[in-house]
């Protein structure tokens, strides 16, 4: 394919996308297909000779889309939303034509200088702390990670190499094996198993602190906890406080927490994924406060500011505790400009050592929407999930089941588990709508997240009349079956 060709094939493939994305609310929302359903649609092995675009092309309806689930249909009500708007596809686009691999200032400036520059802009758009940007001359600053599961992992990896320095310091007779031996990292017995994970990879201890009966880390149960491991000789060195846990958009208390992470010498990681992009909006910076405490922060804009995966932003109050943790420079990976000081190699900051032109989705979508946009698209999904809640809370026969905040309602048929499992099992196999469920103190809960960029409160409706009506044939078919036991 030459550039003329390209030109052709491009513009097709865009009326394509454009095409697929006008039009998704016409396709079933969840695939007609059982598992090893493409293997026999195609050849076994790679062709010898080049085959055309148009048999590349037409394959692409009759191979792939079967086999989609269609996150960006207003029917998609499932886990969380993941991001999409027609800017960030376009800078997308320029990324993949530019196709630098920016693990270095010099490997590409252009791509090093407007994510420091993105990661503050984004910052003063939830009103970080200033320590927390890098400004001309400040010592922390923001880098796009993959996934807030990085992140996490980003974190916690930094705490135990500054933790593990500052004990040796101060007790030389301990090798880092017998030190590491003693770690422990904490979070709420609602966080993600993404931090779970992050401890299983830096070989720590991980212990659940256990929430309230909203679903929240308070101050009195981290130190509990803390105090008795500490009197066992073990060593705390991390905590993660989640802002809108993946269950139930619950939020843990960073104005109880903080405190006693910074007196406890404890790092303290805060996973906003999903909620962080409401901070944008003012009424809801308050769910925020406390982050002065913490020493990183995260959240997802590719799953609620419209910037398509992947970009997980994560700021550092101080980013040698980054930098010192990762930090090697074979000479192949040096310039002459690293010592300057005016420069950030973000491979130190980062698991991987390649990077793409992440910044220019950010840029485009926060030029081309601006925040006044941005934070209309936050409150309308919230709008919507409390329609959803109005709807639920005139029928009897379900129940809310956490405290409605953002665009995330969990609710549930009053009965039991394998009631609501049934309904859940009806739901999705009618494919009409999308939903994914969670446990709540051993409750089986139907978790509904508003996602889609073009969600409307038709599709509200909708989607509630459709769950009512499976309910009424599930109750009726129910209680027979239930009687003739």
């Amino acid at each position: 394919m030459d550039a003329a060709e390209f030109r052709k094939r491009g513009k097709e493939m865009v009326d394509y996308v454009a095409d697929y994305l006008e039009k998704i609310e016409k396709r079933q929302v969840f695939p007609d297909v059982e598992p090893g359903y493409l293997r026999p649609l195609i050849a076994d092995c790679a062709p010898q000779d080049p085959e055309s675009f148009e048999d590349v092309f037409k394959d692409i309806e009759k191979i792939i889309m079967p086999g989609v689930t269609h996150w960006h249909s207003p029917y998609f009500f499932a886990y969380f939303p993941a991001a999409s708007s027609f800017p960030a596809l376009l800078a997308d686009m320029l990324c993949g034509g530019i196709g630098c691999v920016g693990f270095s200032w010099a490997a590409s400036p252009a791509c090093t200088e407007l994510e420091t520059v993105m990661l503050d802009w984004l910052g003063k758009m939830v009103n970080l702390p200033e320590e927390f940007l890098a400004g001309k001359d400040g010592q922390g600053g923001g880098v796009i990670q993959g996934s807030a599961s990085e992140a996490t992992l980003i974190a916690l990896l930094a705490a135990r190499t500054k933790t593990i320095r500052q004990v040796q310091s101060e007790r030389p007779e301990l090798t880092e094996a017998e030190i590491m031996g003693r770690l422990v990292a904490y979070a709420s017995d609602q966080a993600h198993s993404s931090v779970e994970r992050a401890a299983l990879i830096g070989a720590v201890k991980m212990k659940n602190v256990p929430s309230d009966d909203t679903f929240t880390v308070c101050g009195s149960a981290l130190k509990k906890v803390l105090d008795e491991d500490k009197a066992a000789g073990l060593i705390p060195f991390f905590f993660c406080a989640t802002l809108g846990t993946t269950s139930c958009c619950s939020f843990d208390k960073l104005l109880e927490l903080g405190p006693i992470c910074n007196k406890e010498n404890i790092w303290m990681h805060i996973d906003a994924a999903y909620a962080g992009s409401a901070f944008i909006c003012p009424e809801f910076r308050h769910l925020l406060n406390g982050v002065e405490f913490a020493d990183s922060f995260n959240f997802n804009p590719h799953k609620w500011l419209l910037v398509n995966f992947d970009c997980s932003a994560m700021w550092v109050k101080k980013r040698s505790d980054l930098i010192g943790a990762f930090k090697l420079e074979p000479l192949y990976l040096q310039h002459h400009h690293q010592e300057s000081g005016l420069v950030t190699d973000y491979r130190h900051w980062q698991i991987p050592l390649g990077r793409r032109f992440r910044s220019l989705k950010l840029w485009f979508v926060l030029r081309m929407y601006g925040v006044k946009g941005l934070q209309e698209h936050i409150r309308k999904h919230i709008r919507l999930s409390h329609q959803f809640e109005h709807l639920i809370l005139q029928d009897e026969r379900f129940e809310i089941c956490a405290e409605v905040v953002l665009g995330l309602v969990c609710f549930r048929l009053k009965g039991s588990n394998e009631l609501n499992e049934a309904l859940l099992k009806s739901i999705n196999d009618a494919k009409k709508i999308h939903l994914v469920p969670c446990y709540l103190r051993e409750k089986f809960v139907l978790r509904f997240a508003i996602c889609s960029r073009t969600v409307e409160s038709t599709h509200i409706k909708f989607a509630w009349e459709h769950i009512s009506q499976l309910a009424t044939d599930l109750l009726k078919t129910w209680g027979q079956n239930h009687q003739q036991q």
